[in-house]
């Protein structure tokens, strides 16, 4: 992860400071995978486009109440976008997935509230960044009010988090990569 890390270079000022505040999250805890780390954990997160970037897949979570890209906790996992596909794949039900890249398209560090028995904790998100056939219908999980294939217009006014605008921004400049992993 360190150095998957230190290879991102970072968009802007807000990712560079979410990458610096992750690296020293990973050197500093060797249990910064698992959940039981209450004050914040590692989660990855799947950034799914279609191929021309005109198109990305987004839900409305149940808990947070808000259009969020898929993703979720690595439970020990290391590998990230691993973590990422498996939560596209539960959160949206997509089949079509084909990794953009092996290393990460976005970090990003984002509080979650206190919840019940949970307390407010962060998460040291890293994100991928896939493809997917956006003919291929969407199905909302158990997490998720609804999942939908959105244009960028309407990502940017159901979900105006800076973070999502930031993916927005750096889609728009490079809608493509140059290899697909499958």
């Amino acid at each position: 992860m360190l150095a998957l890390l230190a290879a991102h270079t970072p968009y802007d000022g807000d990712e560079r400071a979410a990458l610096d505040r992750t690296t020293r999250f990973v050197r500093t805890h060797a249990d910064c995978f698992e959940r039981s780390r209450l004050d914040g954990h590692m989660t990855g997160s799947a950034w799914v486009t279609s191929a021309g970037g005109d198109r990305v897949v987004l839900v409305h979570h149940i808990k947070l109440g808000r259009w969020l890209q898929p993703g979720g906790h690595a439970d020990g996992e290391s590998d990230l976008a691993r973590v990422a596909l498996r939560e596209a794949q539960e959160e949206t039900g997509l089949r079509s997935l084909l990794l953009a890249a092996p290393r990460p398209y976005d970090v990003d560090v984002h509080a979650i509230p206190e919840r019940g028995a949970e307390v407010r904790h962060f998460h040291y998100d890293v994100r991928f960044r896939f493809f997917a056939n956006p003919d291929e219908a969407p199905s909302a999980s158990a997490e998720s009010h609804a999942v939908r294939w959105l244009t960028v217009d309407e990502v940017r006014s159901l979900a105006p988090e800076r973070s999502l605008a930031r993916m927005i921004e750096k889609m728009q400049a490079q809608p493509t990569e140059e290899r697909v992993i499958r």
